[in-house]
């Protein structure tokens, strides 16, 4: 390396350096979220330049010469050759769910500075590492998935149990991202039209591109002024009614057709639905999340949270819980995240032409997915925090306004109506779980840079539909995933249904899967109190369980490669989430706050119930409360 080239990294690292020092050690004043994104852009920056390539060259020894699964395998189904650009596109698109989104908003609550910290730290340390070693290990053995890998490497048994677990938590997870989509798209024609669009465009893609006629750079400029117009032309449907109700439709209708997606992405050719798609989603994606940074270079918008708030304790108005270990279990796929490991062992190994792509793909898509985590934190923590935690906290608009107020965030319901008039919507109150908290914020600073007085609802609602198709990504190919797993473990017990090679096979455990988690979707749309959000605090300690699993066996082939000097590549990040996870599942459980702990919740229920005198009105508490009492047991097992 040249001397200018190593002054020019040492500025990097120096200005990275400085703008972390400005974020963790101001006190009292405002600071602009500019120092934000450029601790992000210079923990990105120097972490795929030095750390990846150490990890590529020195640690996996990645090899060109060698041949992946997609060429040796090639069946034109779920082995096929894919080009690096649209294989980046589909795996990016499909490990970068609402986690980036939702988690560093709620995260938002104990301030910006430990939920950015994590994000840095975590991705670059962790999360690039965990992702980048289960690809690798899994083109090495022929594109099987996590569970396979754990049963041969580590053990049957404990391969068996792994496998199990990991498939009853997709296909919990899959219900639930699918219920956010329903009920963001819900009566929403202009987000409908714009998801129903990118279906045709990404099948057209995928058949000229099988056809080879037709060049990648041809394919791509198609499916941008597609998507294109997809975006832009959902905002005119209002002035045809007749057209605009083929869009508009309710969360039953939803349900079935989002079913029915992910059954068709499950069953046909990777080529010709999931990989277009999920390549032209990446675009809107990353073009987003460069559009918001962008707008926060132009605006130089003030982070009004404060640095550390009054809410690392544990007491905080969002969602119970101290600092650590649920800001790294809240923020989850921005940092670590064991879904990612499902991917990389899924679908996105059997796609991989080159084993030099595992460097850009794992590893790379990491940290483009920290920016996007980045982005959240900011457009959080740029709206008034009495506005946030009134947004996120639920109750009584009243009782909410007092609550937010007393806490030391002053906030009137004059403020919050009008805020709710600005962004088209008849309240901002009850709106709790992280998106539309993420949609305001992005809103907010889009819509400063227009002078047009309705630019705030148009791009509110813009970023719903944005949130939407971000999280529909991650169903599509998750899908498919667990269609691997499902026939993994239906293989074990009659051997043609683990062929993967087999239409009938593939075909019956799609249907089985789908049913699955759609049974559960349903559920949660005919009762939006049911069970399935009962269980969603669950799914971060799920998220982490499973990043512990796929850390485990990537120390496991470490020591098997004889690379034992490297082991703190894999073994810090696996202590430290064995730190995370089981301090956390242990507070979920057992902590005497009713708010935070299952079994101090499900006997406060019971004694709410118990000094009911009506016997209808006694029943549902205590319905709840064992339900919540079985969660805690299902938890602590």
């Amino acid at each position: 390396m040249s001397l200018w080239k190593k002054l020019l990294w040492f500025a990097v690292a120096a200005l990275g350096t400085w703008a972390v020092a400005m974020l963790a050690l101001s006190r009292g004043e405002h600071i602009s979220a500019l120092w934000i994104v450029t601790a992000g852009f210079c923990a990105l920056s120097i972490s795929y330049r030095f750390y990846s390539k150490w990890l590529a060259t020195k640690v996996l020894v990645l090899n060109e010469q060698r041949a992946t699964p997609a060429v040796l395998q090639d069946d034109n189904k779920d082995y096929v050759p894919t080009n690096g650009w649209m294989v980046f596109g589909h795996h990016f698109a499909a490990i970068a769910g609402p986690g980036p989104l939702v988690g560093p908003v709620l995260a938002a609550q104990f301030g910006f500075l430990p939920g950015t910290l994590w994000i840095l730290i975590g991705a670059t340390l962790g999360g690039g590492v965990h992702d980048m070693i289960v690809l690798f290990a899994s083109i090495r053995r022929g594109g099987k998935t996590l569970g396979q890998m754990v049963r041969e490497e580590i053990g049957h048994g404990v391969g068996l149990l792994a496998l199990v677990s990991v498939l009853a938590i997709m296909i919990i997870l899959l219900a639930v991202l699918a219920l956010v989509v329903v009920q963001a798209l819900a009566e929403s024609p202009w987000g409908v039209f714009t998801i129903a669009t990118t279906i045709p465009i990404a099948l057209v893609m995928g058949i000229g591109l099988r056809t080879g006629k037709v060049s990648v750079m041809a394919v791509t400029i198609f499916g941008l002024l597609g998507l294109a117009f997809g975006v832009w032309g959902g905002q005119f449907l209002a002035h045809f009614p007749a057209i605009e109700s083929w869009f508009r439709h309710d969360q039953k209708w939803l349900a079935w057709a989002i079913m029915i997606y992910g059954l068709a992405a499950s069953i046909l050719p990777v080529w010709m639905l999931l990989t277009p798609r999920d390549y032209l989603s990446t675009f809107l994606k990353l073009g987003t999340v460069a559009m918001l940074a962008a707008a926060v270079m132009l605006i130089n918008p003030t982070l009004q949270m404060p640095a550390i708030t009054k809410f690392i304790d544990g007491s905080g108005l969002v969602f119970a819980g101290p600092v650590f270990p649920f800001v790294c279990i809240t923020i989850a796929c921005g940092a670590v995240s064991g879904f990612h490991s499902l991917i990389a062992s899924g679908t996105t190994p059997k796609m991989i032409t080159r084993e030099s792509r595992i460097r850009s793909i794992g590893y790379g898509a990491m940290v483009t997915e920290m920016m996007v985590a980045l982005m959240a934190m900011i457009a959080a923590c740029v709206l008034q925090p009495g506005e946030y935690f009134a947004i996120n906290t639920k109750g009584a608009p009243t009782e909410i306004v007092a609550k937010v107020s007393a806490a030391g965030f002053p906030v009137t319901g004059a403020e919050m109506q009008k805020l709710a008039t600005n962004l088209g919507e008849s309240t901002m109150f009850n709106r709790a779980g992280g998106a539309p908290t993420f949609a305001v914020g992005m809103a907010n600073m889009f819509a400063r840079v227009s002078a047009k007085p309705t630019a705030l609802a148009l791009w509110y609602h813009f970023a719903i539909m944005f949130e939407a198709l971000f999280i529909l990504t991650t169903i599509d190919a998750g899908t498919r995933v667990g269609r691997f797993l499902l026939q993994d473990f239906l293989g074990n017990l009659w051997r043609p249904l683990g062929n993967t090679r087999s239409w009938s096979a593939n075909f019956f455990s799609s249907i089985l899967l789908v049913a699955a988690w759609g049974w559960f979707l349903y559920e949660g749309v005919i009762d939006p109190l049911g069970g399935i959000n009962s269980l969603w605090p669950l799914f971060g300690l799920a998220n982490q369980l499973l990043s512990v699993v796929a850390l485990c066996l990537g120390t496991t082939l470490l020591i098997k490669m004889q690379k034992s000097k490297y082991l703190f590549v894999t073994l810090v990040p696996l202590c430290f989430m064995c730190a995370v996870t089981f301090s956390a599942g242990y507070l979920k459980v057992f902590s005497p706050d009713p708010r935070l702990g299952f079994l101090s919740g499900a006997q406060s229920l019971l004694n709410q119930a118990a000094a009911v005198t009506d016997p209808v009105k006694a029943a549902a508490p205590d319905r709840s409360g064992l339900c919540k009492a079985m969660v805690a047991i299902i938890a602590r097992d």
